[in-house]
């Protein structure tokens, strides 16, 4: 047998005050109307008693808001995304919004064919971690007025809110660090990319050299394709080693090139940090769990998807012309995999 849905009525003629009390106090207008604490936390709790369950759909043909938010992730296999995606969704749910998600695994079709997904369900704004060759896609929502925030990544050229990491900075820290524990010949890999992240982060590597008056060598940076990462990877670091300025510590520029890389320097049978000092962007178990803890550049992904989520929820509610651009610091954790380098004497 079906049971009745509970109605605003029911929780009124329970708590013996109007239907309209009841809806400004569960639609969370309380201070608006006046209500009273006690009598609004006796409302509240008769609703949890009865179970009841708002109608979304009437809200949202009245208000033209259906309270949902489209989170659109670079590759939800890669552990920063997927704990991002959690603390947006998480966030989102503080404020009643529900977060719908989908991973555009850095392919720019598929991430258009989310945001029009999106657009026809009605999400209320995006939050977005844009994939190369994307920018056409953010400057549509930009001419349809639609609400959004940039996620970890940003195009400096396109005037949008975004909530990122300073990639410069990070990478400039994790070069100085190595540089200062006694390595010269520092070699990073990257992805082959055109997102700014992208390049700040070569950016920020190649700067800490040129400050600490290192010569950079062409062979010690390298980039690689996205779908080809395993075999590129390999490529890259028989050619850094083979090199007649052959490093002595290496930088990822992501986790997933990390791990990628230490499994094929654990088949070459090098010894990390005897044989080659290791730091990478990014944080996860895996790190923790190899013989040699690994020194990362831990990223604030808390702060990260709480500030996308507030200036969203912002936008939502007061539209402001004014663009939010907050980039965030990185902290070192150092570990063994970058320890001071011996001299042999």
């Amino acid at each position: 047998m079906n049971k009745k849905k509970v109605s605003l009525k029911d929780i009124a003629e329970k708590a013996q005050v109007s239907t309209a009390l009841v809806s400004y106090v569960l639609n969370g207008k309380e201070k608006e109307s006046r209500v009273g604490h006690e009598i609004a936390v006796k409302i509240k709790q008769i609703a949890k008693e009865l179970n009841y369950e708002p109608n979304y759909l009437a809200k949202s043909l009245r208000s033209g808001k259906t309270q949902t938010i489209g989170l659109i992730i670079a590759d939800i296999s890669n552990p920063f995304f997927a704990n991002i995606a959690r603390i947006v969704e998480d966030e989102a749910k503080k404020y009643g919004y529900t977060v719908i998600i989908g991973s555009s695994d850095e392919k720019a079709d598929k991430s258009w064919d989310l945001i029009n997904v999106f657009l026809n369900r009605q999400v209320d704004g995006f939050i977005i971690v844009s994939s190369e060759d994307s920018e056409e896609q953010i400057q549509y929502l930009l001419d349809k007025n639609v609400p959004f925030v940039l996620l970890d990544r940003h195009f400096p050229n396109l005037p949008t809110d975004f909530v990122s990491l300073d990639s410069y900075k990070a990478s400039f820290d994790a070069g100085s660090h190595l540089i200062r524990q006694g390595y010269r010949n520092i070699g990073l890999i990257a992805y082959k990319s055109r997102l700014f992240h992208m390049h700040e982060r070569i950016r920020g590597y190649r700067e800490s050299l040129e400050q600490h008056s290192i010569s950079f060598h062409p062979e010690w940076l390298k980039e690689v394709e996205f779908d080809a990462v395993e075999r590129e990877i390999k490529v890259g670091i028989d050619e850094m080693l083979a090199s007649d300025s052959a490093i002595d510590a290496l930088i990822f520029a992501t986790y997933r090139l990390a791990i990628a890389g230490l499994k094929y320097i654990n088949s070459l049978g090098l010894k990390v940090p005897d044989d080659l000092a290791i730091v990478s962007f990014g944080q996860a178990e895996a790190f923790d769990l190899y013989y040699c803890p690994i020194t990362y550049v831990l990223q604030p992904m808390e702060a990260l998807g709480k500030t996308a989520i507030e200036i969203l929820v912002q936008k939502l509610k007061k539209p402001d012309p004014d663009r939010k651009h907050i980039l965030m610091q990185a902290q070192l954790m150092e570990r063994d995999s970058s320890r001071l380098k011996l001299k042999i004497s």
